[in-house]
């Protein structure tokens, strides 16, 4: 009845209501052990029920120090849990989750505990050997993005709960605090402190990020933090980088007035180059979708000694896996895939395995620059990650239909299309596209992407044609569920002002097909009646 198991709680609970249980324990047991009751006698303690009622729940912990500093409670029964939600909050613990191994007795598979298992280390980047995080790596994505935080649930739960505390109480037992350590990267993962260095919602959120890049994973309050955290850490003297995001180069232009950060342009000699210096590659670019070789960037890296980062929010997993083709670190904007439906700011920063010690010290960085997400973009993230995969792999291959029919149609003069788009822009369009083992196949092996861009003949067709458009929405950013539309230059004053980059969403490809075409229609007529 009563095991040395770890199990967080005080035979206090016995003493007060049954003493001829604590009696008949081993004179060896200590009484701070913990301890693990079979529920028929648990109920026998509290009036003989089934089922804890709010005031016997209050009765049973009368005898126990602010039990909301629990960490973990087993209990066993032959048949059902009778412990609802409502009476563990009485308890003072979250909620309740199965134990992939009993603690007490192997055979019993009725076994649950109230606090999180042991999860994979972002520090390590594998999953450990338990429960359901042994199974990981063998899972696909889809099944990782529903998986994944699996043993990091304190509660029975299937939806994720939100927690928005920033601050967490300390343990009563004085042989448990320590002095402020941030390096154990294998603390209970439900051992918080404050929100700025960790919370559940976000840590459960880089769990996943982490099974899904594979590679250990951080998030930050957007797409730039994460860069900006990135140079930060690296603190190259040099960054070699071409065109892209506007955002990333501004946060250059900062860098370069602190500490005089000399920006290369990426094409660079090789000599231009020194170790320790960054080769930066968005890949696809924005705004044209266009991939770049990153095998190539790779080997230049290689011979400067420099480090390749990568901004491959065009093209998440499982499009391409910038990792598998050398690179040292790759970036995301979480706001648009990861996200996925536009109501949450994300910067993801995840690093190769082989640099060990890197998060770490990116971690302490971010503890002190506070860039880190909210507790409820942190809550929405892990919501998203559900249907990541099923998402990214419709709009990908919508995209690429619809570039492809905007091809064919463009090539027809007498077409809307034709008389009024001038290029087309994707990685599906790009010539080694079509060469068998190309390096743009081995790279994006997953897909092309659902961001694409074209011209317009006329920079105010441009700018009157998404009005046109029913369902696309004229905005700026990327990666909902809803498709968009972007006359770009509203938003970057260096791209060509004919430029129109498209988002895709996971609307049917015939109903945008429509759209578009309608809208072209509409445009030619307006221009035709001038």
């Amino acid at each position: 009845m009563i095991t040395n198991g770890p199990l967080m709680t005080s035979t206090s609970i016995l003493m007060a209501c049954c003493p001829a249980l604590v009696d008949s324990c081993a004179p060896s047991v200590d009484k701070k052990l913990l301890i693990a009751l079979r529920i028929c006698q648990y109920s026998v303690l509290v009036g003989g029920s089934n089922r804890l009622t709010h005031s016997q729940a209050q009765c049973v912990i009368s005898g126990i120090n602010r039990p909301r500093l629990l960490y973990r409670i087993s209990v066993y029964k032959a048949g059902g849990f009778p412990l609802i939600n409502y009476h563990c909050s009485s308890l003072g613990i979250n909620s309740i989750q199965p134990l992939q191994t009993p603690l007490h007795n192997k055979n019993d598979k009725s076994t649950y505990t109230m606090a999180s298992e042991q999860v994979p280390s972002p520090e390590k980047g594998v999953e450990k050997s338990s429960g359901v995080n042994q199974a990981l790596a063998g899972l696909s994505l889809s099944s990782r993005g529903v998986h994944a935080d699996d043993g990091i649930a304190a509660h029975r739960a299937v939806a994720p709960a939100m927690h928005v505390s920033t601050t967490f109480r300390y343990s009563d037992n004085p042989d448990e605090l320590t002095f402020w350590n941030n390096s154990n990267a294998d603390a209970p993962l439900d051992s918080h402190v404050y929100s700025r260095d960790s919370a559940p919602n976000t840590t459960r959120l880089e769990a996943i990020l982490t099974s899904l890049l594979g590679a250990p994973s951080l998030t930050y309050s957007s797409g730039l933090s994460a860069f900006h955290a990135m140079l930060v850490h690296l603190n190259p003297k040099r960054i070699a980088i071409g065109d892209g995001y506007h955002g990333c180069h501004g946060v250059i232009k900062v860098l370069s007035r602190l500490n005089g950060l000399k920006q290369l342009p990426l094409d660079c000699a090789v000599e231009d180059l020194q170790p320790g210096d960054v080769i930066h590659v968005e890949t696809p670019l924005n705004p044209t979708g266009e991939a770049r070789d990153l095998e190539f960037y790779a080997e230049k890296a290689r011979k400067a000694g420099a480090y390749l980062t990568v901004d491959a929010t065009f093209a998440p997993p499982p499009l391409q896996d910038p990792f598998k083709h050398g690179v040292d670190a790759v970036m995301h904007s979480g706001t648009k895939y990861f996200g996925g439906h536009s109501d949450m700011l994300c910067g993801v920063l995840a690093v190769n395995p082989k640099h060990e010690g890197w998060i770490k010290s990116l971690r302490e960085d971010r503890l002190v620059l506070g860039s880190v997400m909210g507790s409820l973009e942190g809550w929405l993230g892990i919501r998203s990650l559900r249907t990541f995969e099923l998402r990214i792999l419709r709009q990908s291959a919508t995209a690429t239909a619809l570039v492809s029919w905007l091809a064919e149609q463009q090539r027809d003069a007498e077409s809307p299309v034709g008389a009024l788009v001038e290029r087309i822009q994707h990685a599906s369009l790009q010539p080694e596209a079509a060469v068998e083992d190309s390096w743009l196949r081995r790279q994006m092996s997953g897909g092309w992407g659902p961001v694409f861009s074209f011209y317009l003949k006329d920079i105010d067709d441009a700018r009157r044609f998404p009005s046109k458009l029913h369902l696309f929405h004229h905005a700026t950013s990327l990666g909902g569920v809803e498709s968009l539309i972007e006359w770009r230059a509203m938003t970057d004053a260096k791209v060509d002002k004919r430029l129109l980059r498209v988002s895709i969403g996971v609307e049917s490809l015939e109903d945008l097909k429509q759209d578009l075409l309608q809208g072209l229609e509409a445009l030619k007529k307006e221009k035709s009646e001038k």
